[in-house]
């Protein structure tokens, strides 16, 4: 594992590292990252909220960034781990690795756009949800300017008006197939993490989630536990994908383009909701890279909502960084609309602020219209906009090691209370949860399953010192 500083980032009263022993500070700082989110429930303040009664549609945009960790050259059960990018950087005449540098600018360019819209006047607005495996990966490559560009998102108090941050998990760990109690883990290492690299102020400004790869849990039990995580943690909403998500009915969802209220009932009664924002249609970069969400929003006219017209807000979030439309369209086009819309009746927004925006005009979160996750087939797949991809079936040689690490993690740090602060429970942490990601899955048998079921190797080995 490449050097890094033991300490980095910003200081403020009761900050806390990005890097403890030269890991990623996971874990340590619950209480205060508790207390901290719990001071911070009451409504943001922006300096120029939407005005929804004088706008007739709203969308909002997202860029989802991630990079796996995997192990550099050598013997695997020897090699470092590092991040992705690295290898890519280190290995450019392999397959479509000379995209690492055009990657690299991806992860950082939005603090241009959003600058050079702020000084010309504009009003732009964009989500980001970066995995905690990038944002080591990116630390560990020594790329402080871009580290320092994303700082300035979410510091900034001219951009943090325009910039919201979403949380996720911290290993990319899709929540229907990652054990429950594995999944809050991820939920609170990331907070760590991006408290330790943005301060504990920016961190009380993240309300909403993104999960990975959009998976919803419909196995009523995870499902509970994935709402419960969710408000314990301190989220105000989460970002669905339309076609995991219907009508408490049963029927298909009658509305995407207002918000909702996610309901989750368990095997015994209890039942958990949490504001839910419905991505339309499936994964498909050119959605964002070409702006579709602001001309879909031109077509729609006001809806009806707890007895109020409000505008609909069209929501949609995409890698930030993969395919040539995205890394070769997105930028001008982004710059275009934000430009042609700012100031118009069909406003960009971020979703919290277009949420408190209709909690002025009296709209409750228990007045959303609920929904459900969909109920046709309950299983440890759930639903994302990857249909056509499970993350359980055929993959025994990764699952069985990782279910492996995380039972014996419970048995040997949670069940006998190793202190979250203590050296041997950072490092086991890190290696479980690293070990989860789900690009080890996602495409397929072969060298990334092989990763996979050793860093699930690495993890047992951490757990059973």
């Amino acid at each position: 594992m490449n050097e890094v500083p033991s300490y980095v980032g910003p200081r403020e009263p009761d900050a806390i590292p990005e890097y403890v022993d030269g890991l990623p500070n996971l874990s340590g700082s619950e209480d205060l990252i508790r207390r901290i989110r719990a001071e911070a429930r009451p409504r943001l303040g922006f300096a120029d909220p939407p005005d929804l009664e004088h706008i007739d549609a709203a969308f909002a945009v997202a860029l989802h960034m991630h990079q796996p960790l995997r192990p550099a050259d050598g013997p695997l059960t020897e090699a470092p781990l590092i991040g992705n990018l690295a290898w890519m950087t280190d290995h450019q005449d392999i397959g479509d690795n000379h995209n690492a540098p055009t990657f690299a600018w991806c992860y950082r360019r939005m603090a241009e756009f959003v600058r050079q819209l702020l000084d010309e006047g504009r009003r732009p607005r964009v989500m980001l949800d970066y995995s905690g495996t990038l944002l080591h990966g990116l630390r560990q490559m020594h790329l402080d300017d871009v580290l320092d560009d994303l700082r300035y998102l979410a510091t900034d108090p001219q951009a943090r008006e325009a910039v919201e941050w979403l949380g996720t998990t911290w290993g990319h760990a899709v929540a229907p197939s990652t054990p429950v109690q594995d999944f809050r883990l991820h939920v609170q290492a990331w907070q760590h993490h991006f408290a330790g690299l943005f301060g504990l102020e920016a961190l009380s400004r993240v309300r909403g989630f993104s999960p990975p790869e959009m998976a919803l849990p419909n196995h009523p039990d995870v499902a509970y536990e994935f709402v419960r995580t969710l408000l314990d943690c301190g989220y105000e909403w989460v970002l669905v994908q339309e076609h995991t998500v219907e009508e408490l009915d049963g029927s298909e969802l009658s509305d995407p383009y207002i918000p909702r209220r996610l309901v989750c009932t368990n095997s015994r009664g209890q039942s958990a909701s949490i504001t839910a924002i419905v991505k339309t249609q499936g994964s498909d970069t050119k959605l964002v890279g070409q702006m579709q969400p602001y001309y879909e929003a031109k077509s729609l006219s006001r809806r009806t909502l707890a007895g109020q017209t409000v505008p609909p807000l069209v929501t949609q979030i995409a890698d930030g960084e993969n395919g040539g439309v995205m890394m070769n369209e997105f930028p001008d086009k982004y710059l275009e609309v934000m430009r042609e819309s700012s100031g118009t009746t069909v406003r960009p927004v971020n979703v919290t602020e277009y949420l408190q925006a209709l909690h002025a005009l009296g709209i409750a979160p228990d007045a959303l219209p609920a929904i459900r996750p969909l109920q046709r087939e309950a299983s440890m797949d759930g639903g994302s906009w990857t249909a056509d991809v499970s993350w359980v079936r055929g993959y025994d040689n990764v699952l069985i090691p990782m279910e492996r690490a995380s039972a014996e993690f419970h048995a040997r740090m949670l069940a006998q209370d190793v202190p979250t602060d203590d050296p041997r429970y950072r490092r086991a942490l890190f290696h479980l949860l690293a070990s989860q990601t789900s690009c080890y899955r996602y495409w397929g048998q072969g060298e990334w399953t092989d990763y996979g079921a050793e860093l699930a190797r690495r993890a047992l080995e951490a757990a059973a010192v």
